[in-house]
């Protein structure tokens, strides 16, 4: 995980360190609340990319102050799967059977559409 210059010093000098996910995201808190301030600011520090999506359920709801303490990130019910990233514009993003990178062959249409007409 690397970040710039102002990064690193924004982290040493206000931040502190609340926790991590399991795709090794950090998240942290400001250490004192800035005056005039409502609320301490909270951000996080992307493992990968940085792409909105790779942050856990748990973890998007600390960061936009809704609830005080993360979810944890245990399933707690069997139909729950783990958190998956937003895959789309990638590679592993689905494309239809008639996309232009699958071979772009649709299938033809089957009869059952009429086109409208006004006054018709």
């Amino acid at each position: 995980m690397s970040c710039d210059l102002g990064t690193w010093l924004t982290i040493f000098l206000r931040g502190r360190l609340v926790g991590s996910d399991f795709l090794g995201n950090r998240y942290y808190l400001e250490k004192s609340q800035r005056r005039g301030s409502l609320r301490a600011r909270r951000w996080v520090l992307y493992a990968g990319g940085k792409e909105a999506s790779a942050v856990p359920a748990g973890w998007h709801g600390w960061l936009h102050y809704t609830i005080d303490a993360p979810l944890t990130e245990t399933r707690k019910h069997p139909w729950q799967k783990p958190h998956v990233p937003n895959a789309t514009g990638t590679p592993a993003g689905y494309r239809p059977s008639g996309h232009d990178y699958r071979g772009g062959n649709r299938t033809h249409a089957d009869g059952d559409y009429e086109t409208w007409t006004p006054g018709s």
